[in-house]
């Protein structure tokens, strides 16, 4: 497969390396230091259209290509990691409702969705239930034309600025656990929905991680996601694939950005008379990073292009988030390392990205169930190795 961008995605590209170089850079260090909210930067992204990245056309979207769409998460997280998640849940949500919803929920949203007048994302994990979604507790008991909600999310994206939120719930209690659970579309100024406390992070700041409380929520019958009660994780998990795209491309801006922090660093760092970057033990570290974030870059860009070609790429995704995110990991370490004693300094760059490096490797899903996914898609047969 040629992975070679199109002329259309390189022009694209340029673009959003210009908005990142000029208005996230320059702010991102600082912003990140004092927990500021964003909001020129939204703003900026709204005029982009990147809220509608996944959003058909026919409603306003840019319905870009998913190498477009890893283009996106690769460069502003380049920048700051923080900022592409504030539109990563958020064009995972719009995804599955253009997927997955009703035509009144797709008209109901979709517009506003893609402009960024409404904002959303995605309310799966629960204080008991993480890579387990199937032990959610979160219960959604039918009343006459409405649903009663009770229950409680964690670590939820956007959760102050989400209207709607879609929320994974049983609608049923039945085994397996997943035929009984479904997604609502909440509406958050509903009573009863709070949002109990804003999370304290390593990283990732600068976008809310949030604990929601439901106390017997009152939700419309018709705001059930695709209007058929049953189908929630399915719907969940088909968005997931599109997030580990999303979450693979972001861990390749974080390490590319640890990269290219080191090597300028090893350029102009002088030690016994000349750069850190004459001494070989330096270049073998700028070498050894330059080679995984290559091929990172490369797996995301295949999980992209076939996700494209319409395969399922629950495998392909899960390979490029993992390989992805242990590479930002081990990349933002090694510029650690070649700073020395001004890696650990808030000054440099380095330091904030060895903080965002880690969350790549639990968001969408732990590595250790990527490294599961793959495994059982390899021994059932249906996938292969070197096709």
């Amino acid at each position: 497969m040629d992975f070679e961008l199109t002329d259309e995605q390189r022009d694209f590209r340029a673009v959003l390396r210009a908005f990142v170089d000029k208005q996230i850079m320059p702010v991102a260090t600082e912003w990140e230091h004092e927990g500021r909210y964003p909001t020129e930067i939204v703003d900026t992204m709204k005029q982009l259209g990147l809220f509608g990245l996944t959003v058909p056309e026919h409603y306003g979207g840019l319905d870009v290509d998913k190498v477009s769409f890893a283009l996106v998460f690769e460069e502003i997280s380049r920048g700051w990691m923080a900022i592409a998640g504030i539109i990563g849940s958020h064009s995972l949500s719009c995804w599955m409702i253009a997927k997955h919803g009703t035509e009144e929920q797709k008209n109901r949203y979709l517009p506003e969705l893609a402009t960024g007048a409404r904002r959303t994302g995605i309310a799966l994990t629960e204080p008991d239930a993480g890579s387990d979604l199937q032990g959610i507790g979160t219960r959604a008991r039918r009343d006459g034309d409405h649903y009663v909600v009770r229950g409680a999310k964690t670590w939820i994206t956007n959760a102050r600025h989400a209207n709607p939120l879609p929320i994974l719930v049983k609608t049923s209690i039945t085994e397996p656990a997943h035929k009984g659970m479904s997604i609502l579309l909440v509406d958050t100024t509903t009573p009863g929905f709070t949002i109990s406390r804003d999370l304290p992070k390593l990283g990732y700041r600068g976008t809310e991680s949030c604990e929601l409380v439901l106390d017997d929520v009152r939700v419309p019958a018709d705001a059930l996601l695709g209007g058929v009660a049953g189908r929630g994780m399915q719907q969940a998990l088909s968005g997931l694939e599109i997030g580990r795209i999303n979450i693979a491309a972001r861990a390749v801006g974080v390490a590319q950005a640890a990269y290219d922090g080191a090597l300028e660093y090893a350029r102009q760092r002088k030690a016994f008379g000349k750069p850190i970057a004459d001494f070989q033990a330096i270049q073998l570290k700028l070498a050894d990073m330059a080679t995984e974030i290559q091929a990172a870059r490369l797996l995301t860009y295949w999980a992209a292009a076939r996700a494209d070609s319409g395969h399922r790429v629950d495998m392909d995704a899960g390979m490029a988030k993992y390989f992805a995110s242990e590479t930002a990991i081990r990349a933002s370490l090694e510029a650690m390392r070649i700073h020395g004693g001004h890696g650990y300094s808030r000054e440099f760059v380095v330091e904030r990205l060895y903080r965002d490096a880690p969350l790549m490797a639990i968001g969408e899903g732990t590595n250790e169930i990527q490294r599961m996914i793959i495994a059982k898609a390899l021994l059932s047969g249906e996938r292969k190795v070197g096709w």
